[in-house]
């Protein structure tokens, strides 16, 4: 472990954590996976699949939680790596929800902070916007709030569907003889040039927005 991030925090704090994550990755939160870092406690990254029914649906957005030397007293500092247009979130990733601030109670632990972070992909709190453009679209204009999401997450997240789609493409053509494996990898190159086309064309749509 490193002692730089861990010398301000006690032994049994550092105890706390490893056992409160070990228990998160143990009981295999629906829609979430803790990355465990052996070198640093203090730096919680986890995957969260985006909710079904919402514009984050069917893409993974990483979070990362760092502790600080006031842990537990004091929340950590979460913020999404992953790129995502949310009224809670701000465009370098820093995450507003009460849990966070105010509300914070030393005794809430990693997996609450985690649940909540999932269920703000869910029910936006626009009353407290980081991004006053999503906050105001989500408000004023849903559809287009929605539009903007979905196209964010298409562009920035990692798309379930498209890795499970690329997996099996990549099967197919190894159990293909030569012949067929050439047709393939032609189809193959033909859609990632396709694919590749419409996120510049997104792109640019965000960037016009």
């Amino acid at each position: 472990m490193s002692s730089s991030s861990l010398e301000n925090l006690s032994p049994q704090v550092i105890r706390s954590v490893i056992k409160e994550l070990k228990s998160i990755i143990d009981e295999s939160l629906e829609g979430i996976k803790v990355i465990f870092n052996n070198e640093d406690v203090t730096d919680i990254q986890a995957l969260i699949d985006g909710p079904q029914g919402t514009p984050y649906e069917n893409g993974q957005f990483k979070v990362r939680c760092v502790l600080g030397k006031q842990y537990p007293s004091q929340p950590p500092s979460c913020y999404f790596i992953t790129k995502l247009f949310h009224p809670n979130v701000s465009r370098t990733g820093e995450i507003c929800v009460n849990t966070l601030k105010k509300d914070w109670k030393p005794d809430l632990g990693i997996k609450h902070i985690l649940l909540t972070i999932k269920c703000l992909l869910i029910v936006p709190n626009p009353e407290s916007a980081l991004n006053e453009d999503a906050g105001k679209l989500l408000l004023d204009h849903y559809e287009d709030y929605c539009k903007r999401a979905r196209m964010m997450t298409e562009i920035h997240a990692i798309t379930v569907k498209e890795t499970n789609a690329s997996k099996t493409s990549t099967e197919k053509c190894q159990t293909t003889s030569t012949s067929s494996n050439n047709t393939s990898t032609i189809t193959v190159s033909k859609k990632q040039g396709k694919t590749t086309k419409i996120l510049k064309d997104k792109k640019r749509t965000l960037k016009r927005l």
